[in-house]
C-alpha cells in the first residue's frame, strides 16, 4: 500500500477574483443565498456581512475570537470563539497569528436581523472548552465543533471534537485526543466527520454510528478512531475545510509559502493543491447560488476571493 505521506499531488494557481478587502483577519465565510457572504473577523472581533459589491457592514461586535461559523436551524448564526488570537503584521506586509490569549472559549450564536448574541456553551461535564474553531450542522439540527486548544511556549492541550443541540441544552465530547483540531465536515451523506488537525498536518475521517456519535477504528489501528485520509508534507499547516458535491475534503493551508486549499479525494489518493498569494487561506465556503465559486478567507492580507472549483460544493444545512 502506498504512504499516504508519499502520494503525489499536482499544484495549480487559480486564477482568482477579490470580493472585499479591508477585513480584519476574516475567517467562516458563509455564501448566502442573496450573493452576500458573512465572514468572522478574528482580530476585528466582529460578524460582518460582505455585499455582493464588496461593502461591508457590521451585525454584531463580539468579543474574544470569533473564529468559525455556520447558520443554524433558527436562522442565527453559530459561531465558535476561542477566546482571541495575537497577530502580527510583518515585514511581507502580511498579518500573521503569533499567540493566544488565556481565555477560554465558548460557542455563540447571532441574529442576523438584530444583531442580539447569546451564549450557549462554555463547558462540556465541567471541562471549560479552550479555543472552540470550526463548525458544522448536520440534518438532525445539531452541530459539531472542534476546540483547537490551547498553547505556550512549554505545553500544548490535547483536545476534542464535541456534538451539541442548537438550543443549548445538551453539549458531549465525541473524539479524543486530538492534536490542534481545526477544520470539519460531513461528507454529503453525512456518514463521515472529516477533522483536520494543523500541527500534525492530518486529516481524519471518522465514521459516523448515529447522531453525534463514532463507530470507532480501534487501537492500535488508530489512537483516536478515526481513519488516516491524508499527511500532507512539509510546511502545510491545515486549517478550516468544506466538502465539495462529490466528497473531496477543500482543506485551507497556512505558512509562509504554504497559502492555498487542498483538494483531497475521500480515500486520500488524489490531491490537488490551489496555491495562492496569501499564507493564511484559513477556510473556504462554497457560493449558494453559483455553488462551484469557492470563496476563500486570505486572512494574512485581509481579503476575502473566489476562484471556479472543479466541482459544485456539497449543499449546506440551513443555509
Amino acid at each position: 500500500m502506498t504512504d499516504l505521506l508519499e502520494v503525489a499531488y499536482q499544484v495549480i494557481k487559480p486564477e482568482i477574483e477579490v470580493v472585499a478587502e479591508g477585513l480584519r483577519f476574516p475567517e467562516g465565510p458563509i455564501a448566502l443565498a442573496d450573493g452576500s457572504l458573512l465572514v468572522v473577523e478574528i482580530a476585528g472581533k466582529a460578524l460582518t456581512r460582505v455585499a455582493a459589491d464588496g461593502t461591508l457592514s457590521v451585525i454584531a461586535e463580539l468579543e474574544g475570537g470569533p473564529n468559525g461559523a455556520a447558520l443554524g436551524p433558527d436562522g442565527w448564526c453559530y459561531i465558535c470563539n476561542s477566546g482571541g488570537w495575537l497577530h502580527q503584521k510583518f515585514d511581507d506586509g502580511f498579518y500573521y497569528t503569533v499567540g493566544q490569549s488565556p481565555d477560554n472559549g465558548w460557542i455563540e450564536k447571532v441574529n442576523l436581523q438584530t444583531g442580539e448574541i447569546q451564549t450557549l456553551y462554555d463547558s462540556c461535564d465541567g471541562q471549560p472548552l479552550r479555543a472552540p474553531n470550526d463548525i458544522v450542522f448536520d440534518r438532525a439540527g445539531g452541530f459539531y465543533f472542534t476546540d483547537h486548544g490551547k498553547a505556550d511556549s512549554f505545553k500544548r492541550d490535547v483536545t476534542a471534537v464535541y456534538y451539541a443541540a442548537a438550543d443549548g441544552s445538551g453539549i458531549r465530547e465525541v473524539i479524543r485526543p486530538l492534536l490542534t483540531p481545526n477544520g470539519i465536515g460531513l461528507s454529503p451523506d453525512e456518514n463521515i466527520l472529516y477533522v483536520a488537525e494543523t500541527h500534525s498536518r492530518r486529516l481524519w475521517a471518522f465514521e459516523l454510528a448515529g447522531t453525534g456519535e463514532i463507530e470507532p477504528v480501534p487501537r492500535p489501528a488508530s489512537v483516536n478512531g478515526g481513519r488516516l485520509v491524508a499527511g500532507l508534507p512539509d510546511g502545510f499547516l491545515l486549517d478550516s475545510l468544506a466538502v465539495d458535491s462529490a466528497g473531496h475534503i477543500c482543506v485551507g493551508s497556512i505558512g509562509k509559502g504554504h497559502g492555498g486549499v487542498w483538494d483531497i479525494s475521500p480515500d486520500g489518493r488524489c490531491r490537488t493543491f490551489f496555491s495562492m498569494d496569501d499564507p493564511f487561506c484559513t477556510n473556504i465556503c462554497f457560493g449558494a447560488r453559483d455553488r462551484d465559486a469557492a470563496y476563500v478567507t486570505c486572512s494574512g492580507s485581509g481579503r476575502l476571493v473566489s476562484f471556479k472549483w472543479p466541482r459544485p460544493g456539497a449543499s449546506i444545512n440551513f443555509l
